[in-house]
């Protein structure tokens, strides 16, 4: 149990995930005070998909590798 903490803990130090959490704190603020510009939003956007789209990648080769295979 102290493994996966300690894993995940680790997973979210990792520079790809500080920058997602930094840059989703500042899209919070500037939604807030109503400063948000379309160029932010693009970045923010991009960004984003990348995170959740390589995090997405990753859980699939570990079902594929758990099940022997892929397709």
């Amino acid at each position: 149990m102290n493994e996966i903490i300690l894993k995940r803990l680790g997973a979210l130090v990792s520079v790809k995930s500080l920058v997602t959490l930094v840059l989703t704190g500042v899209f919070s603020y500037m939604a807030c005070t109503g400063q948000i510009s379309q160029d932010f939003m693009t970045i923010y956007a991009v960004i984003i998909a990348f995170y959740f789209g390589t995090q997405s990648q990753k859980v699939q080769d570990a079902v594929d590798k758990r099940s022997g295979g892929g397709i």
